[in-house]
């Protein structure tokens, strides 16, 4: 029984890649200045030997690390999410999804008389805030709040009491027909909320509609050699379900890791792999530059991996590693242009440190060899170096 467990923690870079100042963010390093900011409790994080990986000069180095590690760059162009987890499956972007301050009025008003609702906002805008400034407009008209950021998404929030969360998935797939004919933009995020004026909450019943991979991805390629893909949070929306056979939405950090878990227990085919992205990390403290609340999500993952590392059997291969930066201590409220770590570990998987790997993509080409024996259109497969002989 080959099993890949690969968990994505969402935004948790390690240091600027060398061109990080041609997109505004010399100086990021996502763990290094949480850490130093609020002591994280990664004990776990570091017996595996997050410690020993280039660049990580700010803690101990374990001599008897217990998998093995490296870091990964990215030579797509961007630092989003599709971005950062399409290359680790083997896809390659060479110019980064655009993104819009606001998007054109005669748009707009095609996608209002497709949905049969009127749009408010149509700007640049916190999706805390712009809830707070247009929630109470959006629940007595009937509209919807559609909003960017300097990601490239088109966001739509709307109160679930005044437009049923159903409903608001069909407006976002008609937005997402709508972009994938006029714009380039990778995500349409629906984004329900409840509560009164004044105290509005948005929901667990967050979907993203991602625009379709140009190739071929390790997921698909997975599928296609008789794997079985199980993917937990976001992942399947961020794929468009491509390659996925059983998926699960998640409601938090935890949520994520109770499946990650429930599914180590009961996925028992032949050759699996249950792919993971635990977001809070990202959506709920990097982008709200909330530092003491990333340092607790470090430390209750690293405390979670009590829980996971018990069940790994003799061939399974767990990987943890992340998509891009978002450091809650610099002034940007952006995702940031960093290395990320990778960690891998399993019985037959040797201590070693890898260095530096210029693309995440031999990630993906090293699980679709392990599970398949086959390679992703992207990537170099680095499973000889890891595995013991």
């Amino acid at each position: 029984m080959k099993r890949v467990i690969w968990i994505v923690l969402d935004s948790v870079g390690i240091g600027e890649m060398p061109d990080a100042k041609n997109y505004g963010d010399e100086g990021s390093n996502t763990l290094k200045n949480t850490y130093e900011h609020f002591s994280c409790k990664i004990g776990n994080l570091q017996k595996l030997g997050i410690g020993n990986i280039d660049g990580v000069t700010f803690m101990n180095k374990n001599e008897h690390f217990s998998a093995a590690v490296m870091r990964a760059g990215f030579i797509s162009q961007g630092k989003d999410t599709i971005t950062g987890h399409w290359e680790m499956a083997g896809v390659i972007l060479d110019k980064p999804f655009k993104t819009y301050k606001k998007f054109d009025e005669n748009f707009i008003n095609e996608f209002e008389k497709k949905i049969g609702r009127k749009v408010i906002g149509n700007k640049i805008a916190s999706g805390t805030e712009i809830i707070k400034e247009l929630g109470e407009e959006q629940m007595k008209t009937g509209s919807i709040i559609v909003y960017t950021s300097s990601d490239s998404v088109f966001q739509i929030a709307a109160h679930e009491k005044i437009v049923p969360v159903l409903e608001l998935y069909d407006i976002c797939k008609t937005a997402r027909k709508m972009l994938d004919k006029y714009y380039n933009v990778a995500r349409v995020i629906a984004r329900p909320f409840i509560g009164e004026s004044g105290n509005f909450i948005r929901t667990s019943n967050r979907r993203d509609f991602s625009v379709k991979p140009p190739v071929k991805t390790a997921l698909e390629i997975l599928y296609e050699n008789g794997v079985e893909v199980y993917a937990i949070g976001k992942i399947e929306d961020i794929f468009q379900g491509r390659g996925i056979k059983h998926s699960t939405h998640t409601v938090n950090n935890d949520d994520g890791i109770n499946k990650i878990v429930e599914h180590m227990k009961s996925v028992k085919e032949n050759k699996a792999l249950i792919y993971a992205n635990l977001v809070d990390f990202d959506m709920k403290y990097g982008h709200r530059n909330d530092v003491q609340g990333y340092a607790q999500a470090l430390s209750e993952f690293d405390f979670r991996l009590a829980d996971i590392l018990p069940l790994l059997t003799d061939e399974d291969m767990l990987v943890i590693c992340a998509d891009h930066g978002c450091d809650p201590t610099t002034q940007s409220t952006d995702h940031s242009r960093e290395y990320v770590p990778v960690i891998i570990c399993g019985n037959f998987i040797k201590h070693v440190n890898l260095g530096t790997i210029q693309s995440i993509s031999d990630l993906g080409a090293t699980i679709t060899d392990y599970l398949a024996n086959t390679n992703t259109i992207f990537g170099h497969s680095f499973l000889n170096k890891i595995r013991k002989t």
